[in-house]
């Protein structure tokens, strides 16, 4: 099966299916799925665009609605998880996962399905850990803390992805997981985006949580985005007795769709021919929902998951046999994703703008039908139901503001917060309140203790050519003869044996292209038009 993994999407969705449309002629066969890693940007009209934490500039409608309307369709299955500039709004009503438009599918705050035998599984958000103890308080109209923290990642979805003991084909993360970048070629890397040395020195860069989920889950392909950078490791993780094979995953990152850049890889992934065409639930993951619906949070409160420590009656809620053979019977052993989108917000009409569209708190009926069949909550009715009795989303609205700027208070599990740099990416759009984060970073290594192999810098290099590089692309960004650069200088150690993409070809990696003037940590300065290039089609390497 030929799957294709888009970067950071930025809205950009007729510029990947043009790609994947000149991908397809050029290639060996049409593309299957697309995959997207976050910033997908499904904004349906004005009041989404305000629901998006991006400067006010930054707000342009961009081109999914169209699809949302009809007057386009996907031309290709894609699923997409949430990155940190979203219309979160509208994902917000999709907490389960859902369609945002047809043959469009978002995976939820965490999700997995099947699609020809694959397993994909995916975590939206990006970590920060003054919210990832709280439950899923946030609900529109946003202020400008929970505009924020809607996208941060909560414990209860990594201990629900925890719960999972099958097999992981696929996972997906906006963010990166914290300690990847010693996998692959770290020199090369640095060399690239000279800013992350901080981070990468002192082991901070990246998520400790995805981390966490990248030891237990060990998935075969592991791909995300968010640092607008491509990079490829190999992780070989160690087995936990002598009679297991040591299980290894292949680790991408893609950048942001725009000219001259890495945005777009398109592999071949093994499946099974007998699998149905149709999207498909994952029964365990189900069964996991339904265990753990008891401990579904709607308020601003810190707290922690069940442990065995003595202190909770239960802390296991992995998928029995039983359990799973009854969500097979609630669901008539029926497990299609049924295609059942509706519109439930307006859609923009560029002949009649509507600046002042009212932001409403929607029950989509996708998640109400999904709920209603599993029996679990609805978190959103929740929400709406405490709001009306408590007042939960002005009650905790200075809490917030307090917990976010308290750098004094024990946060979480993990002593870092790694969701803004350290030092500043000029690659990225930078809200003035994120960096406010920035200071309480602790500069020390990471707790996270994984107890995987390293390898050497040699074999990493070859591992990076295995991803072979993708630019075709259509007139509107058209690349430049000079973009054909070779293989990464500066190999040490023993020589490792290169890895061969499926189709057996030789494959030669083209170095990351340098991005602009790009700043050490001491040299921290606020850069005005991080991404002003996402919005148009020109490269960005002028950038001031």
């Amino acid at each position: 099966m030929r799957v294709a993994v888009a970067g950071c999407c930025h809205g950009e969705l007729d510029k990947i299916y043009e790609t994947l449309a000149l991908a397809e002629k050029r290639g060996p066969g049409p593309i299957d799925l697309l995959l997207c890693c976050g910033d997908f940007q499904a904004v349906r009209n004005e009041a989404d665009l305000r629901c998006m934490a991006v400067p006010p500039k930054y707000r342009h409608m961009q081109t999914f609605y169209r699809y949302y309307s009809g007057e386009k369709k996907a031309p290709v299955l894609t699923i997409f998880i949430g990155g940190n500039h979203e219309a979160s709004n509208h994902l917000q009503e999709l907490p389960y996962g859902g369609w945002v438009a047809p043959n469009i599918y978002y995976l939820g705050l965490a999700g997995v399905v099947k699609y020809r035998g694959v397993r994909i599984g995916g975590i939206s958000g990006i970590f920060k850990s003054h919210d990832y103890r709280k439950g899923h308080f946030e609900c529109p109209p946003y202020n400008p803390a929970t505009i924020r923290s809607i996208y941060h990642v909560r414990n209860i979805e990594v201990y629900k992805l925890k719960q999972l003991k099958q097999p992981m084909d696929i996972f997906l993360s906006h963010d990166w997981p914290r300690s990847i970048y010693h996998y692959g070629d770290k020199k090369q890397l640095l060399k690239t985006k000279s800013f992350f040395r901080q981070e990468v020195e002192n082991n901070t860069l990246g998520s400790p949580a995805a981390s966490e989920l990248l030891e237990h889950l060990k998935p075969t392909y592991w791909f995300s985005a968010h640092l607008h950078v491509k990079f490829a490791a190999l992780m070989q993780h160690q087995a936990k007795d002598k009679e297991q094979t040591a299980k290894a995953t292949k680790f991408l990152a893609l950048d942001k769709c725009l000219p001259h850049r890495d945005f777009l890889q398109v592999i071949e992934i093994d499946h099974d021919p007998s699998a149905s065409e149709y999207l498909e639930y994952d029964i365990e993951w189900l069964t996991v929902l339904r265990a753990t619906d008891d401990l579904i949070n709607v308020t601003g409160r810190l707290w922690n998951m069940p442990e065995n420590n003595g202190l909770h009656t239960r802390w296991d809620y992995s998928a029995t046999e039983e359990a799973m053979n009854k969500v097979l019977e609630i669901l008539n052993h029926d497990l299609r994703v049924p295609c059942n989108f509706s519109v439930t917000a307006a859609c923009y009409d560029p002949s009649r703008p509507q600046t002042q569209m009212q932001l409403v708190h929607r029950i989509n009926p996708q998640t109400t039908e999904f709920c209603a069949q599993l029996g679990i909550t609805d978190i959103n009715v929740r929400l709406q139901k405490a709001k009306e009795e408590h007042h939960l989303c002005g009650e905790y609205e200075e809490q917030e503001d307090l917990e976010s700027n308290d750098s004094g208070e024990d946060r979480s599990e993990y002593n870092t917060d790694t969701s803004a740099l350290s030092s500043i990416n000029p690659d990225e759009i930078m809200l003035d309140e994120e960096e406010e984060d920035e200071d309480s970073i602790v500069s020390t290594h990471s707790d996270m203790n994984t107890p995987s192999v390293e390898p050497s810098s040699d074999q990493a290099s070859d591992f990076s050519a295995s991803f072979s590089d993708v630019r075709i692309l259509p007139g509107s960004m058209t690349v430049s003869s000079d973009d054909t650069l070779g293989s990464p200088d500066g190999r040490e150690g023993k020589p490792g044996e290169a890895l061969e993409s499926e189709d057996g070809k030789d494959l030669t990696e083209l170095p990351l292209k340098r991005l602009s003037d790009e700043h050490e940590p001491e040299q921290r300065k606020k850069i005005k038009r991080r991404n002003q290039a996402i919005y148009a089609a020109v490269d960005d390497d002028d950038a001031a």
